[in-house]
C-alpha cells in the first residue's frame, strides 16, 4: 500500500484538511473510532482558535494568507493520548433519554455540550434510523470521536428506548467539555488582562473578523489553554444540605473546578448527595454518578447488574468512603436503602444464586434483582426480597427474604472486614452535629434524570 503523501508544512503547521487526514491515520488502530472531519465539520470551529480532540484542546492559528492551520505536534500528542485509551464495550453508561431531567446549565465557554447534541440528533422525527439515513456520508463526530459507531440502543420495559455509550467514551467527552470551558475562561482572562495593561495612548491594532490581532500580515497564535488540572476535593462541602447548597448562585461552576471525588481523574460535573438524609456527599463526574445510581425497575425494585462488582468488590474502598461522606449514613453505619438492598443481593446472598455450566466453568443464573416493602424509617416492617429472573427452573425464583435490621447488621460486619478505616470512622459517637431528630426522607426528584442542578 503506497504511503500517503502529506502536504508540505512550515514551522510545524499543517492545513485543516491535512490535519483531518493525519488525525484519521494516527488513530486508525485506536479502540475509540474517530471521524475524518474533526477540524472541518460541525461542531468543530477552527476559527474560534481551537479544536477539541479526545479530551484535549488543540489550538489553531491563522497564517499570513488568512488560512487557518494546526500545530502538528499538538495533533500528534492528542492522537497518542487517544490511542492509549482502552474501551470496554460491555461497561456502558446510559446517556438518555431521561424523563423530567432538569435542563443543563449553559456555559458560554462551552460549545460542545455533547449530551444535548446527541439527544437532539437521536430525538429527530423518525428516530435515530431516519437521522442516520439523512446524514449518510457526514461524519458524526464529537471532539473527533465517531460516537455513532459506539452507540448502543436498548429497549427497556418492552417499550422505552434507551441510549448507551461505553464509559471510556463518556469520560473522554466529559473531559473535552471541561477542557473547553477552562480554555475559554483562560482566554477571556488573558484578554481582560491585556486590555487593562494597554496604555491609553497606544494605537489600536488591527484585528481580524474573529477578534484576533493580525499585525503586519504575520500569523498570530491563539492564547494557549490552561495547564492547571481540576483541584482535588478535600471535604469542603461536608455536612451541608443539598437542598440549600444546590440553590446557591454559581455552585455548578464551583463544582466544575474540582476533580471527581471518587475516581479522582475526571472533572466533576454533578453534586452527588444522599437522597435518604439530604446531605451532600461530594462532587463527582458524570460517569461515576451514573455508575452508582440504582437501576430502578419500580420505586422499590432494582436490577442488580454486573456493575455492582465494582461498587462492592473491585473499587469498594473508594465507594464506601464516598457513601459515608453523608453524616446520616456514617452515624448509622449503613447505606441508603437502595444501595443496602443491592449489597444484600450482590454480596450477602451471593452463595444462594444458582449457577450453570458454561464453556469456562460456571456462570451465574438469570438476572438478579431485589425489592423491598416498607422503608428504613420503619425498620421492623421493612423486608428485602432477593430474586432471580429468567432462571431455567422458573421465571421468578425467590432466593432469600432478609429483614432490614438483619441486612444492616450483616453490612456492618462486612464493612469492618472490607474497609476497616471507613468502619472505624462510623458510628453515632463519630458525628457530633447530627440532628437529634431524624430528618424526613428526601424524595429523589431527579426521576430518571442526571441529578444536575
Amino acid at each position: 500500500m503506497p504511503e500517503r503523501v502529506m502536504p508540505p508544512r512550515t514551522d510545524g503547521l499543517i492545513t485543516l484538511a491535512a490535519a483531518d487526514a493525519l488525525w484519521v491515520d494516527l488513530t486508525a488502530d485506536s479502540a475509540v473510532p474517530t471521524a475524518s472531519g474533526a477540524f472541518t465539520c460541525t461542531p468543530a470551529h477552527a476559527r474560534a482558535g481551537y479544536v477539541l480532540l479526545g479530551g484535549l484542546v488543540v489550538t489553531t492559528v491563522r497564517a499570513s494568507g488568512g488560512q487557518w492551520s494546526v500545530p502538528e505536534g499538538e495533533l500528534r500528542r492528542a492522537a497518542a493520548e487517544l490511542n492509549a485509551v482502552g474501551v470496554d464495550r460491555r461497561d456502558l453508561v446510559r446517556i438518555g433519554p431521561f424523563r423530567g431531567a432538569p435542563r443543563q446549565e449553559c456555559d458560554e465557554g462551552t460549545r460542545l455540550r455533547w449530551r444535548r447534541r446527541v439527544t437532539g440528533e437521536l430525538r429527530e422525527p423518525g428516530g435515530p434510523e431516519r437521522a442516520a439515513r439523512r446524514e449518510v456520508g457526514r461524519p458524526h463526530h464529537l471532539a473527533g470521536i465517531d460516537w455513532r459507531q459506539m452507540l448502543v440502543e436498548q429497549i427497556r420495559d418492552g417499550t422505552q428506548q434507551t441510549w448507551w455509550l461505553p464509559r471510556a467514551v463518556v469520560r473522554l467527552l466529559d473531559a473535552a467539555e471541561h477542557a473547553e470551558t477552562q480554555w475559554g475562561q483562560a482566554a477571556r482572562t488573558r484578554q481582560a488582562s491585556e486590555a487593562a495593561t494597554e496604555p491609553p495612548s497606544h494605537p489600536r491594532q488591527a484585528r481580524d473578523t474573529d477578534g484576533r490581532q493580525d499585525v503586519d500580515g504575520r500569523q498570530t497564535p491563539i492564547p494557549e489553554g490552561p495547564t492547571a488540572s481540576p483541584r482535588p476535593y478535600n471535604a469542603e462541602l461536608e455536612g451541608q444540605l443539598y437542598s440549600v447548597l444546590s440553590r446557591k448562585p454559581g455552585i455548578s461552576r464551583k463544582v466544575a473546578a474540582w476533580a471527581c471525588a471518587v475516581c479522582r481523574t475526571a472533572p466533576a460535573t454533578v453534586l452527588d448527595h444522599c437522597h435518604e438524609h439530604g446531605y451532600v456527599r461530594a462532587p463527582v463526574c458524570q460517569s461515576c454518578n451514573t455508575l452508582e445510581r440504582p437501576d430502578h425497575l419500580y420505586n422499590n425494585d432494582i436490577r442488580v447488574a454486573n456493575r455492582y462488582t465494582r461498587l462492592f468488590h473491585t473499587d469498594s474502598g473508594d465507594w464506601l468512603r464516598h457513601w459515608h461522606r453523608c453524616p446520616g449514613c456514617r452515624a448509622r453505619t449503613t447505606l441508603p436503602l437502595p444501595h443496602l438492598a443491592a449489597w444484600t443481593a450482590h454480596t450477602a446472598c451471593r452463595s444462594l444464586r444458582p449457577t450453570h455450566r458454561a464453556s469456562r466453568g460456571r456462570t451465574p443464573c438469570g438476572v438478579l434483582r431485589v425489592s423491598w416493602t416498607g422503608s428504613q424509617n420503619a425498620p421492623r416492617s421493612c423486608l428485602l426480597t432477593v430474586t432471580v429472573d429468567c432462571c431455567p427452573s422458573g421465571e421468578h425464583r425467590v432466593l432469600a427474604q432478609v429483614p432490614y435490621r438483619e441486612a444492616v447488621e450483616r453490612f456492618r460486619v462486612w464493612l469492618a472486614e472490607t474497609a476497616p478505616a471507613v468502619a472505624a470512622a462510623a458510628g453515632p459517637d463519630r458525628v457530633d452535629d447530627l440532628p437529634a431528630q431524624p430528618r424526613p426522607v428526601i424524595a429523589d426528584t431527579s426521576g430518571e434524570g442526571l441529578a444536575l442542578f
